[in-house]
C-alpha cells in the first residue's frame, strides 16, 4: 500500500516526496542538527503550552484515545475536540493531524468541524489597506472571532506551508463527512493569538482549495509512479532540482552532488519550480547557458512590443513570463565567476568613513537582546576613546526591564564615545549590517518606562542625523554588489577574507550557546566566553567588509561585462 501525503508534503520538493518512499541508492539518513532539533523542542513546547491553556478554558473538550473515539465525538457533536486521532483516506491517500477541531455548524444530521493547528512563527504584518479576522483561545469558534484592519498575512513560506496543510486537513474532514462547506480554517501564532481564513474562495491564493487541489494531484501522480517503479523498476520517477527546501532536507549532499556534475539550471538561486521548468522548455538546462542570455533584452521583454519582422530571441520568450529575469542572469554570472560582481561603476563603490569607527552587533534569544557588542576602530589614537572590542551582557532572567537596563548601559557607552568625538571635532560613524534587527532591538529596549524619555530621543536624534551615523552595511552592499544569491553578512565577510574563530559561525546556533550560557552549567562560563568571541566577530566582519567596500572590490567585474 502506498504511504499516504502528509500535509506537510503538499508544497515539498517532489523529489523528495518520491525519495522518502524508497530511494534507488543506499542512504543513511544524517543526524539531525542542534538547531533543527532546537526549532522541533520549542515548536513542541509552544504547541503544549497552548494546549493546556486551551484545556484550561474549555474543561469540557474532549482529548480522544482513538480513531474511534474521535469518530465518535465528530458524530455526536462534541464542541471542541482536542489532539484528534484521524483516520487515512487511503483512496485519496492522504493523512492528516490537526491540533484541535472546533464545531462550526451543522448540514442535516452531520456536524461540520474546521480544524486549527499550532505554530511558533509569525503569522501576520502590517498592511494598512488589509484586514484579517482574530479570535482568542477563550472564543474559539469563527463566529466569535472580529476583524482586525491594518493586518494581512504574510507571504512566507512557512505562513504558505501553514496554509496548506490546513487545507489538507479540510479535505481529509470532507471525505470522512465532516468537512466544513465554507472551509474555515484556524492558527494559533507563536503569541497565542487565533487567525481565521477561509479557503473555499479566493482571499488566500498561495493556499486555498484550488492551489491545495493543484499540488495535491501532482504528488499523488508521483507517489502512483513510484509504486510501480518498485513494481516494474527502470529510471526513478523523478529527478533532482534545487527547492528551497533543500537547505534543511535530508538528501540536500546527494542531489547537490548530482545537480554540481551538470551545472543544473536549478542551482541558481533563488528559482522556483516553475521558472525552472519554463527555463528548460526553452533549451536553458545549465547556469552557464543562462549567464549567458542578455539581461538588458530580459528586462524589456515584458514591455516590448514585437512586430512580425523583429527577431524574437529567447529572452523575449522567458521575460514575459519570469519576472526578475535578469537577476537569475546577473545571479549565474556571479555564480561562474565565483566571485561577487559590481552593480555600480568603481567610484560608487564604497562606504562612508570617519575619524572614529565603531562596528556594532547585537544578540537575541527569542523576543529579547541579550548582548550588545561594538568593536571601536580609527586611524591614530584620541584621547579618552580606546579601541578594540566592549560588551555588554545581561546573562540573567531576560525580562523587559534586564533588557532595557542592559541596552541604557551600551548607549552611555556609545554616547560618551560620540560626545568625545564632538569636543575633539572627529567625524563619528557606527556601523551594524540589516538595521532592521538592530533599530527594533533598540526601539524595544527604550519603549519601557525604565529607558526614559531622554534615551529615546537621544537614539531618535542619532539615527536620523546628517550626515548620517548610523550606517546600515547590508543596504551599501546590497545597492553596490551582485551576489550569486544569498546577500548576508557571513557570505560577504567571507568573499572579503574574514573567517570566525567558531567551526559554526550562526544566529541560531548561539541561542543554543546562550541557553547554556543563562544556566547554572558547569558549562556556562564557556558558553558565554564563545558568544562574546562570536559577537566580536560579527563586529570585525562589518568591518572587513567596510574596509573590502572602500578597496578590492572596485576591482570586481561588474555584471553587465560581456560574458
Amino acid at each position: 500500500m502506498a504511504k499516504p501525503l502528509r500535509g506537510e508534503e503538499i508544497l515539498a520538493c517532489i523529489h523528495r516526496v518520491a525519495l522518502s518512499r524508497g530511494e534507488p541508492f543506499e542512504f543513511n539518513r544524517p543526524p539531525t542538527s542542534d538547531e533543527m532539533a532546537r526549532r522541533q523542542r520549542d515548536a513542541a513546547s509552544h504547541r503544549l503550552t497552548v494546549l493546556n491553556e486551551i484545556r484550561r478554558l474549555h474543561p469540557l473538550a474532549l482529548t480522544p484515545t482513538s480513531i474511534d473515539e474521535t469518530l465518535t465525538s465528530l458524530q455526536s457533536g462534541v464542541e471542541l475536540v482536542l489532539q484528534p486521532r484521524l483516520p487515512q483516506d487511503i483512496e485519496g491517500l492522504r493523512q492528516a493531524t490537526a491540533h484541535a477541531l472546533v464545531r462550526v455548524g451543522r448540514v442535516d444530521a452531520t456536524y461540520s468541524y474546521a480544524p486549527i493547528i499550532i505554530k511558533n512563527n509569525e503569522i501576520t504584518e502590517s498592511a494598512t489597506t488589509r484586514r484579517i479576522l482574530s479570535g482568542t483561545l477563550e472564543l474559539l469558534a469563527p463566529s466569535d472571532a472580529v476583524y482586525r484592519d491594518g493586518l494581512g498575512v504574510r507571504s512566507t513560506p512557512t505562513v504558505t506551508r501553514n496554509g496548506i496543510v490546513l487545507a489538507h486537513v479540510t479535505q481529509l474532514l470532507a471525505t470522512l463527512g465532516f468537512g466544513d462547506p465554507a472551509a474555515r480554517v484556524a492558527v494559533v501564532d507563536r503569541h497565542a493569538q487565533l487567525w481565521w481564513f477561509d479557503l473555499a474562495g479566493t482571499n488566500y491564493p498561495r493556499f486555498n482549495l484550488s492551489t491545495y487541489q493543484h499540488l495535491y494531484e501532482q504528488r499523488v501522480e508521483i507517489i502512483r509512479r513510484h509504486d510501480r517503479w518498485r513494481v516494474e523498476g527502470g529510471p526513478f520517477p523523478t529527478t533532482a532540482y534545487w527547492h528551497k527546501e533543500c537547505l534543511d532536507c535530508v538528501y540536500q549532499w546527494h542531489c547537490a552532488t548530482d545537480l554540481e556534475k551538470v551545472d543544473d539550471v536549478s542551482l541558481t538561486r533563488f528559482t522556483n519550480f516553475s521558472q525552472q521548468l519554463l527555463l528548460r522548455e526553452h533549451g536553458v538546462t545549465t547556469r552557464r547557458q543562462l549567464a549567458a542570455l542578455n539581461p538588458q533584452r530580459a528586462r524589456q521583454a515584458r514591455a516590448k512590443v514585437l512586430t512580425p519582422d523583429d527577431p524574437i530571441e529567447i529572452e523575449d520568450h522567458l521575460g514575459r513570463s519570469i519576472e526578475l529575469l535578469d537577476d537569475l542572469i546577473y545571479r549565474a554570472r556571479a555564480h561562474l565567476r565565483g566571485t561577487s560582481l559590481r552593480i555600480v561603476e568603481p567610484d560608487a563603490v564604497g562606504c562612508p568613513t570617519a575619524d572614529v569607527e565603531v562596528d556594532i552587533d547585537m544578540e537575541s534569544y527569542g523576543d529579547a537582546t541579550y548582548l550588545w557588542g561594538a568593536f571601536v576602530s580609527s586611524d591614530q589614537p584620541h584621547d579618552g576613546i580606546e579601541s578594540g572590542y566592549q560588551s555588554f551582557a545581561e546573562w540573567g532572567p531576560l525580562t523587559l526591564e534586564a533588557e532595557a537596563e542592559n541596552f541604557a548601559k551600551f548607549w552611555a557607552w556609545l554616547s560618551t564615545i560620540r560626545s568625545r568625538c564632538q569636543a575633539q571635532g572627529l567625524t563619528f560613524a557606527a556601523y551594524c549590517f540589516w538595521a532592521q534587527a538592530e533599530d527594533g532591538a533598540m526601539n524595544r529596549a527604550v519603549s519601557t518606562p525604565l529607558a526614559g524619555v531622554a534615551i529615546a530621543d537621544e537614539l531618535r536624534a542619532f539615527r536620523s542625523s546628517t550626515p548620517s551615523e548610523w550606517i546600515d552595511l547590508h543596504a551599501q552592499a546590497k545597492r553596490q554588489l551582485q551576489t550569486e544569491g544569498p546577500l548576508g553578512l557571513k557570505q560577504l565577510a567571507q568573499a572579503a577574507g574574514f573567517h570566525w574563530r567558531d567551526l559554526n559561525p550562526s544566529g541560531e546556533a548561539s541561542m543554543l550557546w546562550y541557553e547554556i550560557a543563562s544556566s547554572d552549567s558547569d558549562q556556562a562560563p564557556s558558553s558565554r566566553q564563545r558568544i562574546l568571541e562570536y559577537n566580536e566577530d560579527d563586529c570585525k566582519a562589518t568591518k572587513a567588509l567596510r574596509d573590502w567596500l572602500n578597496g578590492p572590490a572596485r576591482l570586481l567585474a561588474h555584471r553587465d561585462d560581456n560574458f
